[in-house]
């Protein structure tokens, strides 16, 4: 899934948390799916599936993919001029229908933050 070294005009991926040990339980599919997505991110695209994610602000993203009957997820941010980060990767297992559980939600907020301090740690101030 990963490649060893970066192309011209790609951006590096960074990981928040366990997103990225969560994404390899995934069934080979939807990692795939996944990963084209974000390679795509990393190029300064869009991925046709990709989606705004609610709550945080332009510039975070998420992927939805479908295997049978399950439903995963990977959140991802392209708010920053010189990277890209993974919030969250997780199996959709919310009792109420489409909603998504409160504790996911809120863990994106805090990775979305923890994402931000990093990248002005390696970057400086972020200007996107």
């Amino acid at each position: 899934m990963a490649r060893p070294q970066s192309v011209p005009g790609e951006k590096p991926l960074f990981w928040a948390g366990s997103a990225q040990d969560d994404l390899m339980e995934f069934p080979e599919g939807v990692k795939d799916e996944i990963g084209t997505a974000l390679s795509v991110a990393q190029f300064g695209g869009k991925h046709p599936k990709a989606k705004p994610w609610k709550g945080e602000g332009p510039g975070v993203l998420e992927i939805v993919a479908d295997h049978r009957g399950d439903t995963y997820r990977a959140v991802y941010t392209v708010k920053f001029e010189c990277a890209v980060y993974v919030l969250h990767a997780f199996q959709k297992k919310s009792p109420k229908g489409r909603k998504t559980a409160q504790t996911d939600v809120e863990l994106i907020a805090r990775r979305l933050r923890m994402a931000s301090e990093d990248y002005e740690a390696r970057y400086g101030k972020r200007t996107k």
